[in-house]
């Protein structure tokens, strides 16, 4: 198996072959993590789509760093969930296309599905925003603490710090569902 630093190098200079490994080896990491944010299949597959784009657009300037080429992209897709909730935002309606996509799916399956979904977001925005940031990154994202680091421009220490306080906080959220 190739490394990542080489089929990186390989992108940058305009391999698609390895620019398409790199997007086989990250595309749920980073679709999961979208998709966690927004909550609909839809835009988290569109957003996963612009993430790349804009990666392949920008590859040619990117620096290997020794860290995760994934720190990189979560980076890239941070700021378009920042751009698209600001977007939402301001249009507040729903879409077409979204509502017959949803109608097509499993009833059954979605409805679980969302309701999951919906009990990890509920808990994950009772966290303040820098805990809710790197529990995201973290176990949706499935980051390390070095990625996340840089990712979010904090220390290692800090990020532990934080991940330490969102999962006990998320573990009361969590269990207090349970219970009650």
């Amino acid at each position: 198996m190739l490394s990542e630093e080489y089929l990186v190098q390989q992108a940058v200079n305009g391999d698609q072959t390895a620019f398409t490994q790199l997007y086989n080896q990250n595309f749920d990491r980073i679709h999961r993590y979208i998709y966690i944010k927004v909550r609909s299949q839809a835009e988290a597959e569109d957003l996963t789509q612009d993430v790349f784009i804009k990666a392949l657009e920008s590859i040619g300037s990117y620096k290997w760093r020794d860290l995760p080429f994934a720190a990189w992209l979560f980076k890239i897709a941070h700021n378009r969930v920042i751009d698209h909730v600001r977007k939402k935002a301001k249009e507040k309606r729903a879409s077409l296309d979204e509502a017959y996509a949803q109608s097509v799916e499993d009833p059954v399956q979605m409805t679980e599905q969302n309701f999951e979904v919906y009990q990890l977001k509920e808990a994950l925005e009772q966290l303040p925003e820098a805990q809710r940031e790197v529990a995201t990154l973290r176990f949706i994202g499935q980051l390390s603490i070095t990625e996340v680091a840089q990712t979010l421009g904090k220390s290692e220490g800090t990020v532990k710090a934080l991940q330490f306080n969102a999962t006990a906080s998320l573990r009361k959220a969590l269990i207090g569902k349970l219970d009650g």
